[in-house]
């Protein structure tokens, strides 16, 4: 893995390590938690399509609050999806990996997964946003220190 996090650091698009923002930081679990109501109304009306789509931009964007917390700025969805895994576990970056090829397969094949499946995708992406919420609350500065320094050795 960080014979990947590396590459991710010299790509256009990449890693930038910049300032710690909890102005920025909430904004976007902000708009995690709206993109997964929005979901939840595309599923109402049956547009799984949408919904899966909305579903992993709901996951992204809180994983995003995280990296947004610590100072990262990354417009590669994988890179940072490699870096929240890279610094918190691939635990926690399992069920963003598997939705994003879901995205994938909805926005640009128009392939959805049965209607129940996408239902325990929209259930699991609330625990999965909850998580990163609470993560990002309780964030301590030595943490965030902690978590720069270990993105700082891999930039070389």
């Amino acid at each position: 893995m960080e014979k990947r996090v590396k590459w991710c650091f010299k790509i256009k698009d990449g890693v930038k390590i910049t300032n710690p923002s909890k102005i920025i930081s909430d904004s976007y679990i902000g708009l995690a938690k709206s993109t997964l109501k929005g979901a939840g109304m595309m599923l109402d009306v049956k547009d799984l399509l949408w919904a899966t789509v909305m579903i992993y931009y709901a996951e992204y964007y809180a994983l995003y609050s995280f990296l947004a917390r610590i100072g990262v700025k990354c417009e590669n969805h994988l890179c940072s999806i490699l870096l929240v895994a890279y610094l918190l576990g691939r635990e926690k970056t399992k069920k963003i990996e598997r939705d994003r090829y879901r995205r994938v397969d909805a926005q640009y094949y128009l392939r959805t997964v049965e209607e129940d499946r996408i239902m325990d995708m929209f259930n699991s992406a609330k625990i999965f946003v909850n998580e990163f919420d609470d993560i990002v609350s309780k964030i301590k500065d030595e943490k965030i220190d902690s978590y720069r320094r270990r993105l700082k050795t891999m930039r070389n």
